[in-house]
């Protein structure tokens, strides 16, 4: 049975008709915040775009290396910035057979010193530290702000608002089931407006909508496609000003109406299984990568109506990234995939521009979780084991720079944060802070 099928019977229609019969809707106006461009206020920066002003070209312990601050603990989730303070979330055990704790840590941006730390336990049991999830842990979800709140996704233990001196708000659960994989949650949150956007898919198969005050559901929308789903939304905005919620799922890409969680169009695609990457979104066109043992990539046209699968998809392609969400730049999506190989492809056409081996990834397994970012011209990688690959961001192959911190041997899974010149960059051990001193 396809995808669509299973949706057909059962998962989407729960979307369509429960919605329909009741869920609350909200207007979901746009509502300016007070980041600014020099904030990185969410996974992959403003606007999810995974670009910023140009940093050092090298770094390590004893050169350009601002500041590191020691962690309590490990993770696989991005720091994001807004003015002086940095945020990021970590886990640790809590011994005693109590399973995972995670902790938000607030710390200021120039000198690295933390300012406070909230430390928050899930409700119940957790998923057990074992098979993939081993790969990533329990602190997968970057958080997001908005300069007055902070909001932090921490799976089983749901979704907890604080200020930014670290009192908390609110906490709303959005539940504590396990995919049956039990590979742990991915999703990391955006900000739409007065909403926060959160897939659920690992925690209860949902995506929903909170309010970002209160924590109340403002709607959700339920479907057993949604299992796999790690990856985090995107808001399209048309060219008729209106916005969708996009998500990729797998067999299919989804666009969603924002202020009740309803599906306005579906395209079908071949990227089955497990799909990790997030979308990537400019203007109205939407890229998706992922799927099992890398399916392939896409790029779809938001909009529309029902079933788009043959207006709407621009191409296809076999060249596709299981973990790590491109980059766009300049009309070409760059990327290191989980076997240590270097893509770049044209984004109008999907044609492979480059396919190369990376000889400085060393380490076996899957060398590449961390998504890539823009810095300048420049294209920033980290790897899970082997340093900071530097590329550049133009249809050609050349490592730049290979950075390594010494005697770091931890797992560095983070895509890194980049503002006002300068990288924030998280491993297992540390929080560090590269730019040139003043």
């Amino acid at each position: 049975m396809t995808a669509r099928g299973r949706l057909e019977k059962g998962a989407m229609m729960t979307i369509r008709d429960r919605l329909a019969r009741g869920l609350a809707a909200a207007c979901l106006c746009v509502a300016a915040t007070s980041a600014t461009a020099e904030d990185w206020p969410q996974f992959r920066g403003p606007g999810g775009r995974a670009a910023g002003a140009s940093v050092p070209l090298q770094w390590g312990n004893s050169e350009n290396l601002l500041w590191k601050t020691a962690l309590p603990g490990g993770g696989s989730s991005s720091p994001i910035v807004h003015g002086d303070a940095v945020f990021i979330t970590c886990w640790s055990e809590a011994g005693g057979g109590q399973g995972p704790t995670r902790h938000l840590l607030k710390l200021n941006r120039k000198g690295g010193m933390v300012a406070w730390q909230r430390d928050i336990a899930a409700p119940g049991p957790d998923d057990p530290y074992a098979g993939y999830l081993t790969e990533h842990g329990y602190a997968s979800n970057t958080p997001v702000t908005d300069g007055e709140m902070v909001w932090a996704f921490l799976g089983k233990a749901g979704v907890v608002a604080f200020d930014m001196e670290g009192t908390e708000i609110w906490r709303t659960g959005v539940g504590t089931e396990s995919s049956n994989r039990r590979w742990g949650s991915g999703a990391s949150l955006i900000l739409h407006g007065d909403h926060l956007i959160c897939n659920a898919s690992e925690e209860s198969q949902s995506i929903r909508a909170l309010d970002k005050r209160t924590g109340k559901e403002v709607w959700k929308a339920e479907a057993a496609a949604l299992e796999l789903a790690y990856g985090t939304p995107g808001v399209v905005t048309l060219p008729d000003g209106s916005e969708e919620i996009v998500v990729a799922v797998p067999g299919e890409v989804w666009g969603l109406d924002p202020r009740t969680g309803k599906l306005r169009w579906h395209a079908e695609m071949g990227l089955t299984g497990n799909v990790s990457p997030s979308v990537i979104v400019d203007g109205d066109i939407v890229y998706v990568f992922g799927g099992f043992r890398s399916s392939g990539s896409l790029a779809v046209r938001a909009g529309g109506r029902g079933d788009v699968s043959k207006t709407h998809v621009l191409w296809t392609s076999r060249t596709s990234s299981y973990v790590a969400t491109p980059v766009l730049h300049d009309g070409h999506l760059y990327w290191i995939d989980d076997k240590g190989l270097a893509f770049c492809s044209d984004a109008k056409t999907g044609k492979e521009i480059y396919k190369e081996r990376v000889r400085e990834i060393t380490s076996g397994g899957r060398p590449v979780y961390a998504s890539p970012v823009v810095a300048g011209e420049k294209v920033v990688v980290v790897t899970r084991h082997d340093g900071t690959v530097v590329l550049p961001a133009a249809p050609r192959y050349e490592v730049l720079a290979h950075n390594v911190f010494e005697g770091d041997d931890s797992d560095a899974s983070g895509t890194p944060a980049l503002v006002d010149g300068r990288i924030y960059l998280r491993s297992g051990k540390f929080l560090y802070a590269i730019g040139t001193k003043e």
